[in-house]
């Protein structure tokens, strides 16, 4: 059994330069290449369990941490999606060998949508060979973010560049700035159309109280020109890191595998 293998990938240049840090675990295609959440690292439960499967099964594993989270470098504070999907993309063409299941967590689940749009744009739509999508949070700076503060956030978030978000997983509040908020708009995929040249496969929660399930139905009319599925977990949370859940996941990608 081969070992996931741990670099540093320097991605942006000059002041905007940053280590990206990353493991990377050789094996054969489809390989698997995981993007985390806000606030999320890629030690994670569902990232732990995807490499476990992938090193049992043979398959290559890839996951990284994105500026300002986990082992990265950088302020979270200072990330935006623009950052952040230009990572998705270096350590993406910097490991892919051969089609690759894309899984998004939460805001990643954005990101792999993002990186199918990039791709398919550079001609190289044959690299995706799937998506595996877990409460994905498309257009999350607008759609539940933004739209979702009250006044006096929003009034904060103008006035001082940040707001301090209340966060039901840590003791501490996770900050939102300005910053993110107004490059996130950049990159929204609003009403139209998502193509990304593969099958996709959303997971979502019906109990998930931060992106809430109706998101997922209202993403899969959005699919016309894709193989999707969807599947509603009844008492399903947000992270949907129950050994269940998990099972589940993993379900989800042999199936992608097989095809």
């Amino acid at each position: 059994m081969s070992e996931a293998q741990f670099t540093q990938l320097r991605v942006g240049e000059g002041e905007a330069a940053r280590d990206i840090a990353v493991l990377a675990r050789p094996g054969s295609a489809p390989g698997l290449f995981w993007l985390g959440g806000f606030r999320s690292d890629m030690t994670g439960t569902k990232a732990e369990a995807l490499d476990r499967w992938a090193a049992t099964s043979g398959h290559a594993c890839t996951r990284f941490d994105y500026s300002g989270h986990g082992r990265s470098g950088g302020r979270v504070e200072d990330g935006t999606i623009s950052a952040w999907i230009e990572e998705a993309e270096a350590v993406f063409d910097a490991v892919a060998e051969g089609p690759r299941i894309v899984i998004g967590s939460s805001m990643g689940g954005w990101i792999a949508l993002l990186l199918a749009y990039r791709l398919r744009e550079q001609g190289y739509a044959d690299r995706l060979g799937g998506m595996v999508l877990i409460a994905p949070a498309v257009d999350m700076t607008k759609e539940l973010m933004w739209d979702t503060m009250d006044e006096a956030a929003r009034r904060s978030l103008e006035e001082t560049g940040s707001h301090a978000q209340p966060s039901a997983y840590s003791g501490e509040p996770y900050v939102i700035t300005r910053a993110m908020i107004k490059d996130g708009e950049r990159h929204l995929f609003g009403d139209a159309p998502i193509e990304t040249g593969c099958p996709v496969h959303v997971i979502q929660g019906m109990q998930d109280p931060d992106v809430p399930w109706a998101l997922a139905t209202a993403l899969m009319e959005r699919f016309a020109f894709d193989d999707a599925v969807l599947t509603l977990v009844r008492d399903g949370d947000h992270r949907l890191s129950r050994p269940q859940d998990i099972e589940r996941l993993i379900q989800a990608v042999e199936e992608m595998i097989r095809g």
